[in-house]
């Protein structure tokens, strides 16, 4: 018997998704550099990337726990996952250029708003076909296994990339602790979500709170990793503090922030950009040239660093890592 997905009263008409223009968000980042009258003339990369590096804006970049768990960075960094002919992206770009809808559509606002969201205390629930449902904390989360550095390169739906210093450890380790059971198949994380503190919850359409999830061989893989910190420290809040998950061979929203719940389901779990626009965004979403979003190409992309465009690579270049997982049906 097939499937019927019943539509929901938040699911967008047909080609309402929100349009790269909007993705592609230009105006806060030109008014602080006072470029307003020549932005035209620039991409977003390119005024994310002229950014002063001597001056950035106070609290940009200040881990949203402040000097808790501060002993545990930087971590050692692991030499097996280096970025190859790619430079790092500097730190200021990386913490002012975000998607967090939650907080704004505009990504160069995001910071300002979720700079002082309280993380701590912060409880996780853990849910669903695991051998003990419970509520843990951020001592958990943090101690589950020693912190590495990871660099690694990332790359958003919208065409925009970019090449980061996560600290955390193996998503598998973390599983591993849950102790899910046998029938466990799938993999859900619900962020966070606080209408008082985070305006963007207020934009209609949207089926909050955020909700991704992944297949648990996919969860398992070696690159799948618990990121608590970046660029040497805790994450700062728009980062995805205090925790969040990291898939760099799938585009960026498959890597859900602020996380509140875990649950593990037989059957595949619903996602949100796909529940929202199924045409345009699959339950995979991993990183694949061959397959344009309906809107644009996906065959370029820009480094918000350098401003190169280049050719976008399959599973965002870690083929080696995880074309086993699957079999090129996927969406």
């Amino acid at each position: 018997m097939s499937t019927i997905r019943q539509k929901r009263p938040w699911k967008l008409p047909e080609g309402h998704a929100t349009p790269e223009s909007c993705y592609l968000d230009r105006r806060e980042i030109l008014r602080r550099l006072g470029l307003a009258s020549i932005g035209l003339a620039l991409s977003p990369a390119t005024a994310c990337s002229r950014l002063d590096p001597l001056a950035p804006p106070r609290g940009l970049m200040d881990p949203a726990l402040g000097k808790r768990f501060s002993e545990l960075f930087p971590a050692e960094r692991n030499q097996i996952y280096d970025l190859g002919p790619r430079p790092l992206t500097p730190e200021e770009p990386t913490a002012s250029f975000n998607n967090f809808y939650e907080f704004s559509h505009h990504k160069g606002e995001v910071w300002q708003l979720a700079k002082g969201f309280p993380v701590d205390p912060w409880t996780i629930q853990v849910a669903g076909l695991v051998q003990h449902p419970r509520t843990i904390d951020l001592d958990e989360i943090f101690h589950v296994a020693p912190l590495e550095e990871r660099l690694y390169r990332f790359r958003c739906v919208e065409r925009w990339a970019m090449q980061v210093p996560w600290t955390g450890y193996p998503l598998s380790y973390l599983i591993d602790a849950l102790k899910p059971l046998s029938s466990a198949r799938y993999v859900r994380f619900v962020s966070v979500s606080d209408p008082r503190r985070m305006p963007g919850l207020k934009i209609p359409h949207y089926p909050w709170p955020y909700y991704e999830a992944l297949r648990l061989d996919e969860a398992m893989n070696e690159l799948a990793f618990v990121a608590v910190g970046i660029y040497g420290h805790g994450l700062p809040m728009q980062n995805g503090a205090p925790w969040r998950i990291v898939c760099p061979w799938k585009y960026g929203y498959k890597s859900p922030k602020s996380i509140v719940r875990i649950e593990f389901t037989a059957e595949p779990p619903p996602t949100f950009w796909n529940d929202l626009a199924p045409t345009e965004y699959g339950f995979f979403s991993n990183v694949d040239p061959r397959k344009p979003h309906p809107r644009w190409s996906q065959k370029i992309e820009e480094d918000i660093g350098t401003l190169e465009k280049r050719p976008t690579l399959l599973y965002n270049g870690y083929q080696n890592q995880v074309a086993s997982l699957y079999d090129g049906s996927e969406i």
